[in-house]
């Protein structure tokens, strides 16, 4: 994930612009149908639109932040594979050096045993 100078997520700096745009949107438009003069029905009327733009707007961030939740769980699923990956390559080889120092050290034993086989004969 890419971060910004601040050090902060640039997928939630633009989530949060996202939200705070709807939001701001919204809290205008209810404003507006409360002091504009128009009768009733009008009113009523305008109220619908505002509440299918609202609905509108809400979908539309759902979506995206789905998108972006998607996105990244698929980067950690990719991270975790390779993470995985590189965790099963090191042990492999930290086994290939244990065993490597086991046989090492019993071939040190055997010539240590053979010679004190000699020095005590």
């Amino acid at each position: 994930m890419a971060e910004n100078e601040n050090g902060t997520n640039s997928t939630n700096t633009v989530m949060v612009g996202a939200l705070m745009l709807v939001a701001g949107g919204l809290v205008g438009a209810g404003l507006a149908l409360l002091f504009a003069p128009q009768s009733g029905r009008e009113t009523r009327k305008d109220i619908r639109r505002l509440g299918k733009r609202a609905k509108q707007g809400a979908q539309g961030v759902a979506e995206e932040v789905a998108e972006q939740i998607s996105a990244m769980a698929d980067a950690v699923s990719d991270k975790t594979s390779e993470l995985t990956h590189q965790g099963k390559a090191a042990a492999r080889d930290a086994k290939k050096e244990l065993l490597r120092a086991i046989d090492d050290g019993k071939s040190r034993l055997e010539k240590e045993r053979a010679r004190l086989v000699k020095l005590f004969d």
